[in-house]
């Protein structure tokens, strides 16, 4: 059958979908692109596939927290991308992983083989994500990371509306933290389903140190 967005609330099934998926392979950009030691790793299996997720509650949390208060744009349709910035010790940006999404404005539905046809999806973009470091730079020592929502020009007007944690607020994001010079763009992998379409590629600044 032939669905609206608004139909079962598919927009949420999405929203959650997708951000279970984001949890995994945040965790695994952090994992493969060493912002993080290994240490506080642990391997486990998603997608059928192993990955690792890190056991720091701290970080774990502080992951959530950001996918919980993105969760609202995604039902809405109105999360463009979603961005993993790292970054150097200057807070300079030294590679960007982005996520851009967007959801059909119809929607063909049978639920069972569709949710397992996306799985397979994802799973192809998590393996992606696992060996990416093969066609990236290392990075300098002492990196931190931010994540970065690029919202419609709607959301944004009620952005206020959608804070989703009261002591997690959105703020606009420093243009430090967004711009990089000349970076080179490196196209990771791109899925199309009937309810989503991902495109992930990496911008990397052509000298880190």
């Amino acid at each position: 059958a032939t669905l609206t967005r608004q139909d079962l609330n598919f927009g949420q099934v999405v929203a959650d979908i997708l951000c279970e998926f984001l949890e995994v392979a945040i965790h695994m950009i952090l994992y493969v692109r060493e912002v993080y030691p290994s240490g506080i790793f642990q391997k486990r299996k998603k997608y059928n596939v192993p990955v690792q997720m890190s056991c720091h509650p701290e970080l774990n949390r502080y992951i959530q927290d950001t996918l919980h208060c993105v969760k609202p744009l995604i039902e809405k349709n109105e999360a463009e991308k979603v961005v993993v910035v790292i970054m150097d010790k200057e807070h300079h940006p030294v590679e960007r992983f982005v996520f851009e999404i967007s959801q059909p404005p119809l929607l063909c539905i049978s639920s069972d083989t569709l949710l397992s046809h996306v799985e397979q999806l994802l799973r192809a973009v998590i393996l992606k994500i696992s060996v990416c470091d093969a066609v990236l730079d290392n990075n300098p020592p002492g990196c931190t990371f931010t994540v970065l929502v690029h919202t419609r020009e709607a959301a944004t007007r009620n952005m206020e509306k959608v804070q989703v944690i009261k002591d997690f607020p959105w703020i606009v994001a420093d243009e430090q933290e967004v711009h990089m010079e000349e970076p080179k763009l490196i196209p990771l992998k791109t899925m199309t389903s009937d309810i989503l379409k991902m495109q992930l590629y990496v911008e990397e600044k052509a000298k880190k140190t």
